[in-house]
């Protein structure tokens, strides 16, 4: 199947493509800036940065009990070989 560009969907294209980059630079700006922020803030803290990131993403997607099931499972795992 083939696809047929015209001059309206090349437009189409252009735009999105054009649009789409920009909010993925936008996006990746974002990361970047909560990343230094967090690594700042957990120095200031004394806590390790990765540790406050997953707190942000609990918090964010609120899925905390997902996370202590998953913990508990992970526990669960650990003791059953004799390695926690």
């Amino acid at each position: 199947m083939a696809i047929t560009i015209g001059p309206e969907e090349k437009n189409k294209l252009m735009t999105i493509i054009g649009e789409g980059s920009k909010v993925l630079q936008e996006v990746q700006d974002l990361q970047e800036g909560l990343r230094d922020t967090v690594k700042h803030v957990a120095s200031e803290l004394d806590i390790k940065p990765g540790i406050l990131s997953k707190a942000i993403k609990v918090a964010h997607k609120q899925s905390f009990s997902e996370e202590e099931h998953d913990f508990e499972e992970l526990e669960a795992i650990l003791d059953a070989v004799g390695k926690k």
